[in-house]
């Protein structure tokens, strides 16, 4: 297969491009030159694309499936939970009580049920984010920050591709958008899997941050209710690299550049200096950033519709990254109110606020996508990095559980009203078409118009494929 790569001249047979067109045009691999062109064609990024854009909403923590979209009514009482499923437009589909506005709208989504992979704990943030595993050492022990040598995120990808294109410096707005925060940032964590790693850190993401109208740090569920919300415009950028969130508004952006470069000590934060500069200069004066971070401009009662609390929020902020035309807009559920949906003790805070919030900022997005004609070529995507034990414990906590979750799809054709893969009797293992982290990630690439078997290189001019296995889940759209 031909594919041809922003980062050089090279095909995968050693062949320069050239040189295969040459051939292709004498027909030795019984191609005609204008057939050849056609495949060229058909391998370059973000042509013949299902979804303009991707918004991927990341549950972080772990929701479990026995109170989600793989309820288990008949299962013994220790593993059945506390809540009931409700009727949904979804044949088959169990979901539970507290998704009352998911359930309304079941017809429009795609439920996997058999997420699966070996991780099983919160650094398979990285493998969900990547479609690779996360390879460190025993020797690094309890570290979950990101490194410049962890696999990029699909973000970062897609941003590198885009950058790759003859408009990818004039766009006005990046093509990976994080909101409200970077992962981990309301734990004190830098967590792995959101960067765009060995990749090269002109590849990051743009993050915002959050502030309360009074100007104080917010990253509360409850309490953001109160205050109009102020989501602040920063680089998703590690701590040992260029951070524009951090700039000092008394001095010039360009002196300010200045003091950086002259503290940079890795060469891998040099090489990318440049590109940082360039994107950072055109994205602060850009007017198309500032009227899409402007929040504000949206009715009262659609942000009331979306919910005010911040998954609601970020997640409205999020469709006006899309509608403005980013490609990859990540949503993330931190630990907010310092609880994710890592629920070990009880189910107290998914019935509180963990599920209701959930249902009512997602219900939300598809019918404003839908309304505004966005939900055609928007793919939406609802994971989480795994999910929970299916015995439970007195309070209905349950553990780290990777080894079976859901994920749910809609927009950009998926097909609505469908579910896919069944679990066993427990919501333990997957009895039939088991998804990995690899076929999600090839999935959304090729929804993308991203070849999913793609060819990157990496610092040292080695080729890479973006996702070493699995197989896009074709079958999910019409």
């Amino acid at each position: 297969m031909l594919s041809i790569q922003g980062n050089s001249s090279r095909v995968c047979s050693g062949l320069s491009r050239r040189e295969v067109l040459q051939i292709g045009g004498a027909g030795l691999l019984g191609l005609s030159l204008p057939e050849l062109l056609a495949a060229d064609q058909l391998q370059q990024p973000f042509h013949n694309a299902r979804a303009k854009s991707v918004m991927f909403l990341f549950l972080f923590g772990g929701p479990s499936q026995l109170e989600t979209f793989d309820m288990k009514p008949d299962a013994p009482s220790g593993i059945r939970g506390p809540f009931q499923p409700i009727a949904s437009r979804t044949p088959g589909l169990r979901i539970c009580e507290l998704l009352p506005k998911t359930a309304a709208i079941s017809d429009k989504l795609c439920v996997i049920r058999t997420m699966t992979h070996p991780h099983n704990d919160h650094n398979a943030c990285h493998y969900v984010q990547t479609g690779h595993h996360w390879t460190r050492s025993a020797a690094d022990g309890q570290d979950v920050n990101a490194r410049s040598t962890d696999w990029p995120s699909m973000g970062s990808v897609v941003e590198h591709l885009s950058q790759k294109q003859p408009d990818g410096h004039t766009r006005g707005l990046p093509d990976y958008i994080s909101v409200p925060n970077r992962l981990g940032a309301l734990q004190g964590y830098d967590r792995t899997g959101q960067y765009a790693g060995w990749l090269g850190s002109a590849y990051n993401g743009l993050a915002t941050g959050i502030r309360k109208r009074n100007g104080q740090d917010n990253p509360y569920f409850r309490s953001c209710t109160d205050d109009e919300l102020d989501f602040r415009i920063g680089a998703l950028a590690t701590a040992d690299e260029i951070s524009l969130d951090r700039l000092d508004g008394r001095r010039s952006l360009l002196t300010q550049f200045d003091d950086a470069r002259r503290s940079l000590d890795r060469s891998d934060v040099y090489q990318d200096y440049d590109l940082i500069q360039q994107r950072a200069l055109s994205l602060v004066t850009s007017e198309k950033m500032r009227q899409a971070f402007d929040i504000r401009q949206e009715p009262a009662a659609l942000r009331d519709n979306y919910g005010r609390h911040l998954f609601g929020q970020s997640t409205l902020l999020g469709r006006r990254m899309v509608e403005a035309g980013a490609r990859f807009v990540t949503v993330f559920w931190d630990t907010v109110d310092g609880y994710s949906w890592d629920s070990h003790r009880s189910s107290n805070h998914l019935q509180q606020f963990l599920l209701p919030g959930f249902d009512q900022a997602f219900s939300a997005l598809i019918g404003d996508l839908e309304r505004r004609g966005l939900l055609d070529e928007t793919l939406v995507v609802a994971v989480g990095e795994m999910g929970r034990t299916p015995k439970g414990t007195g309070a209905w906590g349950r553990g780290h559980w990777s080894h079976c979750f859901p994920c749910v799809l809609a927009g950009a054709g998926v097909r609505g009203g469908v579910l896919h893969g069944t679990s066993d009797a427990e919501a333990a293992y997957p009895l039939e078409h088991p998804v990995s982290p690899e076929d999600l990630a090839k999935t959304i690439y090729w929804a993308l118009g991203i070849d999913p078997d793609l060819i990157l290189h990496d610092r040292l001019s080695r080729p890479v494929p973006i996702i070493e296995s699995g197989s896009p889940l074709k079958q999910l759209f019409a």
